[in-house]
């Protein structure tokens, strides 16, 4: 699909009230996903490809003790698969560091995606006690990127 014609894609689901928007041509399939208070988020997909299923969370098992505790305080996961940056450009000021007082909705970072970045936000107000990965790491869907209190 041509760039221009998926940036203009993007710009629409991003300026409607649309959250999911999903096309089938010959050359590919694209799916843009747009997260409530977020950047959308593209995923595209060979001619040829099998249907992706939808993951869905597993529950948790029940356990008949309380597990120990990993990690003190809420984890921010990333929610998607990308390139971590800490700062808007590479000699910006970092969006948080350890210690920042964080309101929920601020921009904590950004992940790239398909050469699109995306703007991740806090879930949750508090201060960043942990920066759990470096600049320019590739992370996964569901990864722990920071964790506040």
């Amino acid at each position: 699909m041509d760039l221009r014609k998926l940036k203009t894609l993007i710009d629409l689901v991003s300026e409607s009230n649309v959250s999911e928007l999903e096309i089938t041509e010959a050359e590919g399939k694209v799916r843009i996903v747009k997260a409530v208070g977020a950047a959308p988020m593209v995923m595209q997909a060979p001619a040829m490809a099998a249907p992706v299923a939808a993951l869905a969370p597993q529950p948790a098992p029940v356990a008949a003790a309380p597990a120990p505790a990993e990690a003190v305080g809420h984890a921010i996961k990333s929610p998607m698969v990308g390139t971590f940056y800490r700062s808007a450009s590479p000699g910006a000021k970092a969006f948080v560091e350890v210690g920042s007082i964080v309101k929920e909705g601020e921009t904590i970072c950004i992940i790239e995606a398909m050469k699109i970045l995306n703007e991740i936000e806090a879930d949750k107000s508090g201060t960043v006690v942990a920066i759990l990965c470096e600049n320019g790491q590739a992370v996964e869907y569901g990864q722990s990127l920071f964790t506040i209190e």
